[in-house]
Formats: structure tokens, C-alpha cells, sequence
């Protein structure tokens, strides 16, 4: 594992703290990690908790490990129900209702769904309706049952999967916000692979953590700067998607459809949970700014900046 620090004097309370920045590759992508405490090395001995904690939640929920309890549902699909930890029955709970309040522009089935859409450049032609239609015939959150007294996950048809993707690294650093807290750390930023959870103040601000959201339309750019001191999910087709015959085919899919999300670009959702801003982020992209509204009226405590592909700006 490569990693690298950076330190950092905040004055607070009093006395000086040390803040320590590092960044380690975790669940397929790369978390930043920055943390404040007494001295370097405890802020480090705390980091390496965070990343103990990443680790260990990783390797109960990936579903490309074939040895975690997510990868031991999908290998029984069809099959039989197969017991699973307490936390990862209720993350799949929580994952289920968002799929029943979006009616199913969320579904942690999703990762059945078969990539006929290819985001690599490759694409010269759009797949047939046939072939979309195939892609998602074992994507469907019905067919997903919960006993909450044998604290089992069944998926009913042969085939099926669920996946918790980013929605799973908004819980894992849920859960290290509040592991730290816990712990008396008072400042605090994790960012995992850019879906952050924040508290407390960056060193020498009592503000929060300052942070732009990217403008979709011109590289490097932001169009706004907040300070967080909660979460922040961003999900967007304008850095990877296919362009064919001079259409542009976003990369996040329709689970319903198989088709390529259209109207938005990019949707940043800010709140108390990255697990549930990430989710929101994600459906609110599929769903479309008319009923983004609507679904957010169900979360309160958080908000949307949308952005459409014309370049409107939508707050919600």
C-alpha cells in the first residue's frame, strides 16, 4: 500500500494539534484521509484505525471478493438464503428502501445488470434493443427477500447480484466519522475517491473544509466553493461516458432500462450521511431534475445542486 503524509499545525482549544493527510488505496479507489490530533503519531495510530475499519468493511460487503458474505449471496442466487453479519443485512435494508422510494432508478441489483455500453472508447455503434433489454433481466429489487429474524439475504432468481459500489464507501466512511469521534478526534476529513464526510474545521478556519464542486463544462473549474462540515456525494456523466455519431451516451445506467441516464451532468447532494447523499446523488441522476423534488422532500437535512446538459443550474 503507497502512502503519504502531510502535517499540518492547528491551534485549538488551547494547545496545538498536528493534522495528518494520508491517502491509501481502499475499495478500488483512492481515500484521503486527513485527521488531527495531540501529536503526529497519534494522529497517525488513528489514521491506521480508519483504514483498519475501511479494510475490514470491504471485505463484507465487496462483491468481487469471492470470500466476502455480498460475494456468498450472489454465488447462492437462486438457491438459497445465506446468513449474513448484522450490519451488512441492515446496509442491504437501507439499500432496499432507496430502491423502493425510487421505484428502482436505485437497485443494489444493479451488479447483475450484463456492460454492453462500453466507456473506453471503443463504442462505434449503440447496442440493439435486444441486447439492452438481456443486459438487465436479473436486475430487479423484488426479487431480493430479507428475513430479518433469520437475518438472511435470498436473491430468488439465478444470476442475480447486488453490489453496494460508492454507496458502500459512503458507509465505510460514515462509519469511520463517527469510530473517530468517538475516539475524541474533533477535526476531520475523509474523501473517498470524492465522496467525502467532514467534521470539525480545517487546520486554522473554524469554518469547516472548504470545498469546490467541478463545473461539468470547463475542466479544473469550480462552480462553487462550500465548507463542509456533514458529507457530500457527486455523481456525473462528464468525465466518462460514449460519444456516438455525435451523441453523448452517459455511463451511468438506467437499472430499469438499460438505457444511459439523460438531462442531468452532474448532481452534488450535501447532508448528514455520504452513505445516503451518495445514493441520492446517484438516483437523482436517473430520475431527472423534475423528480429529484420529490424524492429529496423524503430526506430532509439534505440538499441538490443540479446541473443539466444545457448547462442550467438547479438548487434543491
Amino acid at each position: 500500500m503507497r502512502v503519504f503524509c502531510l502535517l499540518l499545525l492547528i491551534a485549538q482549544g488551547g494547545f496545538a494539534q498536528v493534522a495528518v493527510k494520508r491517502s491509501a488505496h481502499l475499495m478500488g479507489g483512492k481515500f484521503e484521509i486527513t485527521l488531527a490530533a495531540a501529536d503526529s503519531s497519534k494522529a497517525n495510530a488513528h489514521i491506521d484505525e480508519v483504514i483498519a475499519e475501511i479494510s475490514r468493511i470491504e471485505h463484507l460487503i465487496s462483491d468481487w471478493k469471492p470470500e466476502s458474505q455480498v460475494s456468498r449471496v450472489n454465488q447462492n442466487a437462486g438457491i438459497a438464503p445465506v446468513k449474513v453479519d448484522r450490519e451488512v443485512f441492515e446496509l442491504t435494508q437501507r439499500a432496499l428502501k432507496l430502491s423502493q422510494i425510487t421505484g428502482g432508478a436505485f437497485d443494489i441489483s444493479f451488479a447483475a445488470m450484463e456492460k454492453v455500453w462500453k466507456f473506453d472508447g471503443s463504442m462505434t455503434k449503440v447496442p440493439s434493443a435486444q441486447e439492452i433489454r438481456k443486459s438487465v433481466q436479473n436486475v430487479g429489487y423484488q426479487n431480493i427477500v430479507l428475513d430479518s429474524i433469520n437475518q438472511t439475504i435470498f436473491l430468488r432468481k439465478s444470476g442475480m447480484k447486488i453490489g453496494f459500489g460508492a454507496l458502500g464507501e459512503g458507509y465505510a466512511v460514515d462509519r469511520c466519522r463517527v469510530l473517530m469521534q468517538g475516539k475524541g478526534i474533533r477535526d476531520g476529513l475523509i474523501n473517498a475517491t470524492g465522496d467525502m464526510t467532514a467534521w470539525g474545521n480545517r487546520p486554522k478556519s473554524r469554518r469547516g473544509w472548504p470545498i469546490g464542486i467541478a463545473d461539468p463544462f470547463r475542466p479544473g473549474r469550480v462552480i462553487k466553493k462550500i465548507w463542509l462540515k456533514e458529507s457530500v456525494a457527486t455523481s456525473g456523466s462528464y468525465e466518462k461516458f460514449a460519444e456516438i455519431d455525435g451523441v453523448r451516451y452517459s455511463h451511468i445506467i438506467n437499472p430499469k432500462t438499460g438505457y444511459p441516464a439523460t438531462g442531468l451532468i452532474s448532481v452534488t447532494v450535501t447532508g448528514p450521511s455520504a452513505e445516503v447523499a451518495n445514493g441520492l446523488s446517484t438516483s437523482i441522476m436517473v430520475l431527472g431534475a423534475t423528480e429529484a423534488k420529490n424524492l429529496l422532500s423524503n430526506f430532509p437535512g439534505y440538499q441538490a445542486l443540479l446541473v443539466t446538459d444545457k448547462g442550467k443550474t438547479i438548487r434543491l
